[in-house]
């Protein structure tokens, strides 16, 4: 079955950095646009930015940009998602997805890696 898995989470002094890794499994990883989204307590899901099937191509949500980087490797079937200058508004469970068409309509969801952002 398809599993993504995220790892890399953790404590981190504003200022900061941090960097995600996201292990694809069961699915044909080339094919599909990666995404990373955030969820903070008591607000919803957001998205934070997403690579595409080629790694050429990144989009990323204006409150990240310029801060947060997305890459990944086809060969090893990863995504990841550095982080610098990381903010305490930064801290949210952040989830990698893989979806074939849109954000909105995500296939796969891994299961999160916490950061939090201390002052």
């Amino acid at each position: 079955q398809v599993q993504l898995v995220e790892s890399g989470g953790g404590l981190v002094q504003a200022g900061g950095s941090l960097r995600l890794s996201c292990a694809a499994s069961g699915l044909t990883f080339s094919t599909y646009i990666m995404g990373w989204f955030r969820q903070a307590p008591g607000k919803e899901r957001e998205f934070v930015g997403s690579i595409s099937r080629s790694g050429r191509g990144s989009d990323y949500a204006n409150s990240v940009k310029g801060r947060f980087t997305i890459s990944r490797d086809n060969v090893k079937n990863t995504v990841y998602l550095q982080m610098s200058s990381l903010k305490p508004g930064d801290t949210a469970l952040y989830y990698c997805a893989a979806y074939a068409t849109s954000q909105t309509r995500v296939d796969y969801w891994g299961q999160g890696t916490q950061v939090t952002v201390s002052s």
